[in-house]
């Protein structure tokens, strides 16, 4: 039967890939995120025949029990492993291709949505192979390419490419099909610190110009201060000269 040999597909593919899986038998009564799973998929059943409310109800009720909140709309792919599971939250549009992995707190959702007569797509594709740290966002109508990683607490607001590592707020390419990728532009991270940066940077460049400018067009003059300090001092003494003996009489 094929929903027997799904169950047995996804408990394998936990055992591959979670080291804190010790059974099957362990895997099957004591994994939330594989509970989430299962549910979704009598949830995703109904929601395409239109038993849109049941299928709703169902999937609050999945959430309580196992901390995990995939919406019925939602297209997962394979073996899909949601590890720890809670706080995972997977939006309605969402679409997750097979072989991927989230750890807890992950969230697929929106930006918020300006029109609200419009219900086109609005959730990520996550591609095939990627893997989701903890607490990462990825949000929008945006890809992430296959065996991709993203880094725990990053949010992810762009296009992810294949085979690519990102990192950060807003999340950056840090690795790409095995290489380094080092940002040497402050424009290529999108926040708003970076365009702070940008404007000192800016900044000191102008000033910088302006000071070298000065230093050209002034003439050298290292002793002057010391040499005036010098006049003043002997006019001084020849002014005191007649009302001191300088010693004289000693």
């Amino acid at each position: 039967m094929e929903w027997l040999s799904r169950i047995r597909e996804d408990i394998g593919s936990i055992m591959e890939r979670d080291p804190a899986a010790q059974s099957a038998l362990q895997v099957l009564l004591c994994s939330p995120g594989l509970h989430a799973v299962w549910a979704h998929r009598v949830e995703h059943w109904l929601w395409q025949r239109g038993w849109r409310l049941t299928a709703r109800m169902l999937s609050q009720h999945t959430r309580f029990w196992t901390g995990v909140e995939i919406h019925p709309g939602a297209m997962l792919g394979r073996r899909l492993l949601i590890d720890h599971g809670m706080g995972v939250v997977i939006g309605e549009t969402a679409i997750v291709g097979s072989d991927v992995t989230l750890y807890q707190g992950v969230t697929l959702g929106g930006t918020g949505n300006p029109n609200p007569d419009e219900h086109g797509k609005r959730h990520p594709t996550v591609c095939s192979g990627v893997f989701v740290g903890n607490n990462a966002n990825i949000l929008g109508n945006i890809t992430v390419g296959e065996n991709s990683r993203v880094g725990a607490g990053s949010v992810v607001l762009r296009d992810v490419p294949p085979n690519s590592t990102v990192v950060g707020v807003p999340a950056h390419i840090v690795y790409r099909n095995g290489q380094r990728v080092l940002i040497t532009d402050p424009h290529d991270v999108k926040d708003p610190l970076s365009d702070a940066l940008i404007a000192l940077s800016e900044r000191v460049e102008q000033l910088e110009a302006l000071v070298c400018g000065a230093r050209v067009n002034q003439q050298p003059a290292p002793f002057s201060a010391e040499d005036e300090d010098c006049a003043a001092y002997s006019e001084k003494l020849e002014m005191l000269r007649d009302y001191v003996s300088m010693g004289g009489g000693i």
